[in-house]
């Protein structure tokens, strides 16, 4: 495994890992200010959107778990395919567990650090 494909997994790793205790500030800092998010039924979104969503969740219980399937580095650009599984739980209310794949594509940025810049959310609730 390369330098940069470990760093990619690691954005991942830490994506969930602080998604998990609600520190949406370092999710945040690993996307691009220019990313968009493309996910069923709306038209692609930005990190300002992402953002206010993000904290609109502050009391919602969050579980994640993500398997790297692919990792593929081009220069200062990267492409990551993973099978992502969440389970979201309001308080006082039921789990939703959604699961599926994600098609990202991340950007090097100037310091040398990884961040996504696009993103294929394909995920549905489970039955």
């Amino acid at each position: 495994m390369t330098e940069d494909e470990a760093a990619i997994r690691s954005v991942i790793a830490t994506w969930i890992a602080a998604s998990k205790t609600g520190d949406t500030e370092t999710v945040l800092a690993l996307i691009h200010d220019e990313a968009l998010f493309h996910v069923s039924g709306v038209k692609p979104f930005g990190k300002t959107v992402f953002a206010a969503a993000s904290g609109q969740m502050k009391d919602v219980a969050f579980e994640g778990e993500s398997e790297v399937l692919e990792v593929e580095v081009c220069g200062h650009t990267a492409w990551c395919r993973t099978h992502l599984s969440v389970t979201v739980t309001p308080v006082g209310g039921k789990p939703v567990r959604r699961s599926g794949y994600t098609m990202s594509i991340l950007r090097k940025s100037p310091d040398g650090k990884w961040q996504l810049f696009r993103d294929a959310n394909l995920l549905t609730v489970e039955n």
